[in-house]
């Protein structure tokens, strides 16, 4: 056999050894996943429930936005009596107060006269209630401030009118939804009765939607759409300036048919330069909607402070659209209760909705009865 030459072992010495070498520099066997098999817990970035590498970390959820449950309007119509009887304590305390007089002559009927104007009941309104009383009292011969006071009801009452129709027109009409169109002049609270209204009918179980139809002014529509959020009701808005209100309100109506709404809420622009564009831009966002919708219902938002001038208003806005019904904002903290008698004489058209604070749920369905209990309490 023929010997092996001393140089083969040396290289398969050389080779071993390397070997050996590459075995011991590469240490011990790291678990799948690339981790090491022993962790050190002080090492935050080894701690346990640290994700391996090549995951990335979920974001956490957001919570759903809560929403808000409006009062219902019986609660809010409760509450709102008891402010209206503070606010409205003057009128009703000062004629129980002269028709309970020993003797009520001339002056006197003077001095009721003068509280009435004041309180905004208006001329035709003030002659026939003074009139009416005078014949009782010299009828019934009383001063007995009981009697007084359920014969000063009954006028009031007869004048505020309870026969006249006060519901809103809200309900879906097959497969479409009832459309409300809000109109009123800028600084009476009319985007934010538009809010309310919507609280209004939520508490009602209605589906609502909002069409911000105010492109004039910049802060409406964003306005608009935080009352909605409160409590779920989407808006349908433009994204431009100025854009055409008629197609915005179109657009609202057109959105509440596809998502089956039961109301669209439209909010309209209260600032124009003069009567004949106010005549024009209504007439025209009427026209356009009844093309997706009828137009249930145009509400007429007025702030009772405003006294006479607010009559004014109420005229212009007859001429140029088919007013419904008034929703009177500010009544509260005035004495001025007669307004609600002197615009259902002047435009024919009942007061459906008053509103008698700044909180989210100050806005309730007018009711004659309560109103002049109130007067009176």
């Amino acid at each position: 056999m023929e010997s092996i030459p001393v140089i083969a072992y040396v290289l398969v010495a050389v080779v071993v050894l390397g070997l050996l070498g590459l075995v011991l520099l590469r240490g011990p066997k790291a678990p799948r996943g690339g981790y090491p098999s022993t962790r050190d817990p002080d090492d935050p970035v080894q701690a346990p429930g640290d994700l391996r590498p090549g995951t990335a970390e979920a974001p956490p959820e957001e919570p759903a936005p809560r929403l808000e449950r409006p009062e219902s309007a019986a609660s809010r119509m409760a509450r709102l009596r008891g402010r209206l009887a503070r606010s409205n304590s003057v009128f009703g305390k000062g004629l129980l107060a002269l028709l309970s007089r020993d003797r009520i002559d001339q002056d006197v009927w003077d001095e009721i006269e003068e509280t009435l104007l004041l309180a905004d009941l208006g001329t035709d309104a003030t002659t026939e209630l003074v009139e009416a009383l005078q014949r009782r009292v010299r009828v019934e011969g009383t001063n007995d401030p009981a009697h007084v006071k359920a014969m000063l009801r009954e006028e009031l009452l007869r004048l505020v009118d309870p026969a006249m129709d006060r519901s809103l027109a809200v309900d879906r009409k097959g497969p479409l939804p009832a459309v409300v169109l809000v109109v009123g002049v800028n600084g009476v609270g009319k985007t934010t009765t538009v809010g309310k209204l919507a609280r209004v009918l939520v508490a009602e179980d209605k589906d609502v939607l909002l069409g911000a139809a105010d492109t004039f002014r910049a802060a409406a529509a964003d306005q608009l759409a935080t009352w909605g959020a409160r409590v779920g009701v989407p808006t349908v808005r433009s994204d431009v300036e100025g854009a055409d209100p008629a197609s915005v309100a179109h657009d609202a109506v057109s959105a509440g048919i596809e998502q089956e709404a039961d109301v669209v809420l439209v909010d309209t622009a209260g600032r124009l330069q003069n009567k004949a564009g106010l005549m024009d831009q209504l007439g025209k966002i009427k026209r356009v909607v009844e093309k997706a919708a009828a137009v249930d219902e145009v509400l007429l938002v007025l702030d009772a402070t405003t006294g006479q001038n607010g009559m004014t208003q109420a005229r212009v806005f007859a001429e140029a659209v088919h007013i419904t019904g008034i929703v009177l904002t500010k009544l509260d903290g005035t004495a001025k209760g007669g307004i609600v008698v002197a615009i259902q004489r002047s435009l024919g058209v009942p007061v459906k909705l008053i509103g008698l604070g700044e909180g989210p749920d100050d806005l309730a369905p007018f009711e004659p009865e309560a109103f002049v209990d109130a007067l009176l309490d």
